[in-house]
């Protein structure tokens, strides 16, 4: 396994320590999940600027290194509705959407058509990894950013919907009934 897989990994071995952090309440909990997730979503641009400048790019690297992120988002996002910190509706569009691009993802790949990241796809994992900390963070800003957080999460959505479509869009093709 190289450097950057190893990378991947360990944002996937993040995940119990954040939730555990998360959904605990001794003091200072919350603050460590916090780091916990920054320093995991930290590991996604990291691992992929290693992959590229070192040509590190595998097979094993291009599977987990989404999955990761899914799942690292996803269990975030999940606790949140179990705490309720965010609506369930939030949480089922994103949760929708990575579903049905790991679908389409799969149909590419049968077809032996790859379907690479767009910018969308990019501002959609950035954009619900900073609605996770600004959540997280709530509790330590003024009150009047309850508001910017339910703004920004309906902004999240509608990014994740666009990314969701734009790549529906590129593989049209692929969807077509035979």
């Amino acid at each position: 396994m190289n450097l950057a897989n190893k990378i991947t990994m360990i944002r996937v071995f993040l995940i119990p320590f954040f939730l555990i952090c998360l959904l605990m309440t001794f003091p200072g909990s919350r603050l460590l999940a916090l780091a916990i997730f920054i320093v995991a979503s930290l590991t996604d641009a990291l691992d992929g600027y290693v992959a590229r400048h070192y040509e590190m790019v595998t097979n094993f690297g291009k599977f987990v290194d989404p999955l990761a992120d899914k799942l690292l988002v996803a269990s975030a996002l999940i606790a949140f509705v179990g705490l309720s910190y965010l609506p369930s509706w939030i949480v089922i569009v994103i949760l929708a959407r990575e579903f049905a691009i790991s679908g389409l993802r799969t149909i590419a790949v049968e077809a032996g058509v790859v379907i690479a990241a767009s910018i969308w796809g990019k501002l959609k994992t950035i954009s619900q990894m900073l609605l996770i900390v600004l959540v997280l963070l709530l509790p330590y800003l003024p009150t009047s950013f309850a508001n910017l957080a339910t703004v920004f999460s309906y902004i999240v959505v509608l990014v994740t919907v666009l990314s969701g479509a734009d790549y529906m869009y590129k593989a049209k093709d692929l969807l077509k009934w035979r």
